[in-house]
C-alpha cells in the first residue's frame, strides 16, 4: 500500500500531458486531430439525420445504428475538447471534479457502445437465423426499452467507482498519461489503497464488455452457420453477408483500440510515454470516425441517401 497523503497536500489540479517529446509542433499535431473530430462529428450527425427523415430506416437495424452514432457523439464532445485545449491553447490543467466527471462520462460512453454493439449483434442474429420472428420479437417499444437498459448498465455500474475516486488522496505531483482524464490512467496517481477500484473495474470489464464480445462472437458464428446453409447463389445468402460486414467493422474498429488501450496501462509501464498518448487519441477518435464511414459505404439506403443531399447542394 502507498503512503498515505494528507488531505490538505492532496492534489486538487491534475496536469494532462500533450505529446512528450513534440510540444513544438502541438499546433501541428492539433490539425489532424481536429480535421477528424470534425469528420466524426459531421458524419454521426449526418447518419442520425438519416435515419430520422428517411422512413424506409425506421426498422431495429437502423435504430441501433442511430443509438451507435448517438455514443459516438457523446465521446467526440466528451474528450476532443479538452484535448485540443492541450495541444492549442496550452490548458494543461484540470480539476479534480471535472476530471472525475469526465471519467464518468467517458466510460459510460464506452460501456455503452460496446452494449449497443451486442445489440446490433442480437438484432443480425434474429434476423438471419429467426426472420419470420424477427419483426415480432424487435418492435419498436422493445428497440427502445433495449436501448434505456443499455443505458442504465452502462451508467449505474459505474457509480461506485467514481464515487470513490472523488475521496482519494492524491499525490501532489498528478500528471496523467493522456489529454484526458481515464479511470486506469487517474488511479495510479491515488496515494493510498485503490485496491477496489482496481479489483473492480478488472471485473466490470470482464463482466460487461468482455461479455457483449463474448456474445457478438457466438452470434456471428451462429450466422455464418446459417449463412453457409443457404445455397451459394441464393439473394439472401448475399444480403445477410452484406448487412453482417459493417457490423464487424464497427466491432474491430471498437474493441481492437479498446485492448490496445488495456494492454498499454497493464503492462506498457516502461513503454514511451509517446505510446500512451497516440493509444488514448485512437481510442477517442477511431470509432467514431470510422462508424459513419462503414455505414455509408455498406448501406445502401444510406448511401443513396447521401448521394441524393451532395447533389441537391450542387444543385
Amino acid at each position: 500500500m502507498a503512503p498515505s497523503t494528507p488531505a490538505n497536500l492532496s492534489a486538487t489540479l491534475f496536469t494532462l500531458r500533450g505529446f512528450p517529446g513534440l510540444e513544438m509542433f502541438h499546433h501541428w499535431i492539433g490539425i489532424p486531430i481536429f480535421s477528424a473530430y470534425l469528420f466524426a462529428v459531421l458524419g454521426n450527425c449526418t447518419i442520425l439525420y438519416i435515419i430520422r427523415t428517411e422512413p424506409s430506416l425506421h426498422q431495429p437495424m437502423y435504430y441501433f445504428l442511430a443509438m451507435l452514432a448517438t455514443t459516438d457523439l457523446g465521446l467526440c464532445l466528451t474528450t476532443v475538447p479538452t484535448v485540443m485545449g492541450v495541444l492549442w491553447f496550452q490548458l494543461r490543467k484540470i480539476t479534480k471534479h471535472t476530471c472525475i466527471v469526465q471519467i464518468f462520462i467517458i466510460h459510460s460512453f464506452s460501456f455503452m457502445e460496446s452494449a449497443v454493439l451486442f445489440a446490433m449483434a442480437l438484432d443480425r442474429f434474429l434476423a438471419i437465423c429467426h426472420p419470420l420472428r424477427y419483426t415480432v420479437l424487435l418492435t419498436t417499444s422493445r428497440v427502445v426499452g433495449i436501448g434505456l437498459a443499455l443505458l442504465l448498465r452502462s451508467t449505474l455500474l459505474l457509480v461506485a467507482p467514481a464515487t470513490f475516486l472523488h475521496f482519494f488522496p492524491y499525490c501532489p505531483d498528478a500528471t496523467l498519461s493522456h489529454s484526458y482524464c481515464l479511470h486506469q490512467d487517474v488511479i495510479r496517481l491515488a496515494c493510498t489503497n485503490t485496491a477496489f477500484n482496481s479489483f473492480y473495474g478488472l471485473t466490470l470489464i470482464l463482466l460487461t464488455m468482455g461479455c457483449d464480445l463474448l456474445f457478438i462472437l457466438v452470434s456471428y458464428s451462429l450466422i455464418l452457420k446459417a449463412v453457409l446453409g443457404m445455397s451459394a447463389g441464393n439473394e439472401g445468402h448475399q444480403k445477410a453477408l452484406g448487412t453482417c460486414i459493417s457490423h464487424i467493422c464497427a466491432v474491430l474498429a471498437f474493441y481492437v483500440p479498446v485492448l490496445g488501450l488495456s494492454i498499454v496501462h497493464r503492462f506498457g509501464q516502461h513503454a514511451s510515454p509517446l505510446l500512451h498518448v497516440i493509444m488514448g487519441n485512437i481510442y477517442i477518435l477511431l470509432p467514431p470516425l470510422m462508424n459513419p464511414v462503414i455505414y455509408s459505404i455498406k448501406t445502401k439506403q444510406i448511401y443513396t441517401r447521401i448521394l441524393r443531399i451532395i447533389s441537391l447542394k450542387r444543385v
